[in-house]
């Protein structure tokens, strides 16, 4: 799957001109936490609702006190007074924007959000934006797949085999045999010895993940050291 599988079309954009008030009211209206910014078709920016989170009618601007500010840059200064007092989606966005094309794995998505600790990136395409990509929709599309999985009929043998080469991926995984792995109607048995409740809960959860798996039984022990 690529961003085009999966973004969210007709984005809401606002202009460089459009006004802070009417930039938050398009966010709490249509439930959305950002909107990029377009001049003349292309994206000069982005507004989100952390570019708002410091202003000056909620006396939330960022104080400093008169040595710290010493400390600081004039430009950097200046650049948060114009973030904090603006009235213009110009003044407040924030002008270095991440893009994706529609091709863009979505796992590649994935990092990208988490990387750059962002919860949104637009899609672009031919210099314009044609969607975004939210986590939200990552979710989603999560979602479909689980479903996807959970309807697909896979039979008992398929089911074990795609374990046993699961577990012998794992090193944390003991040595899979026949005795202790069944497989009856997608509900698999786990047999054997572990050493851990962590290796236990490892076991289970690799067998849930597995397709067609409808329940699996924990049936597995610790070893029994018997004293002379």
């Amino acid at each position: 799957m690529n961003a085009s599988d999966i973004m969210t079309r007709g984005v809401i954009t606002v202009s460089p001109d459009t006004s802070v008030s009417e930039v938050v009211a398009l966010l709490l209206r249509h439930r959305i936490s950002a909107v990029p910014v377009v001049d003349h078709d292309a994206l000069v920016g982005i507004v989100s609702e952390g570019d708002l989170l410091r202003r000056t009618e909620t006396a939330t601007e960022t104080r400093r006190s008169r040595w710290l500010e010493f400390a600081i840059s004039v430009p950097k200064l200046a650049a948060e007074y114009t973030k904090t007092h603006g009235r213009k989606a110009s003044d407040v966005m924030t002008k270095d924007v991440i893009t994706v094309g529609v091709s863009e794995p979505i796992a590649e998505i994935a990092s990208i959000l988490e990387s750059r600790g962002i919860k949104r990136v637009p899609v672009v395409q031919d210099g314009k934006v044609v969607g975004i990509v939210s986590r939200a929709n990552l979710l989603q599309a999560l979602a479909s797949k689980v479903h996807d999985e959970a309807v697909d009929r896979t039979d008992d043998r398929k089911i074990r085999d795609i374990l046993f080469a699961e577990l012998g991926r794992q090193k944390w995984a003991p040595l899979p045999s026949d005795a202790n792995i069944l497989v009856e109607n997608g509900v698999v048995h786990l047999w054997g010895i572990i050493q851990s409740e962590e290796e236990r809960k490892a076991m289970i959860v690799a067998a849930e993940i597995v397709p067609g798996v409808k329940k699996v039984e924990d049936h597995m022990s610790y070893p029994m050291y018997l004293g002379i």
